[in-house]
């Protein structure tokens, strides 16, 4: 389904979405609308399902990174999900094998908002909480 050439794209554009067409053809030796071609045929396949905006949480004031854990205790995944989907302060979440049901990526300006969600997520499971304590990567 995808070549050498897709890859390379797929991988500049991980590194920078904004990137030209015409620079990623200079890169891969493609013309810029080869590339265009490329990029629309990768979305269409679902391959690339949107492009996303990094944010320093830091500069926006949301200082506080933790990774909670969710130990479901009831059948209720849907309305979980559901609350997982609603919640702001919560930007990543996968359903998980091993210890545990989910695994969430939060980031909040405050503890004390970090622990009003750790309240609400108590009405379908219990949790273990780890607080970042230095971004590497």
């Amino acid at each position: 389904m995808l070549d050498q050439t897709d890859i390379e794209i797929l991988n500049l554009l991980t590194k920078n979405s904004r990137m030209q067409w015409q620079e990623i053809g200079e890169i891969v030796h493609l013309t810029g609308q080869a590339v265009k071609n490329r990029i629309n045929r990768m979305e269409k396949l679902g391959v690339i399902e949107g492009y996303t905006l990094k944010i320093n949480s830091n500069k926006v004031g949301k200082e506080v990174t933790a990774f909670v854990t969710i130990f479901m205790k009831t059948t209720e995944h849907a309305a979980f999900q559901g609350y997982i989907r609603s919640n702001p302060l919560i930007i990543e979440a996968n359903r998980i094998s091993g210890e545990g049901c989910y695994m969430l990526k939060v980031v909040a300006a405050m503890q004390t908002e970090v622990i009003g969600m750790l309240d609400e997520i108590l009405k379908y499971g219990n949790y273990r909480i780890n607080i970042a304590i230095e971004n590497i990567k």
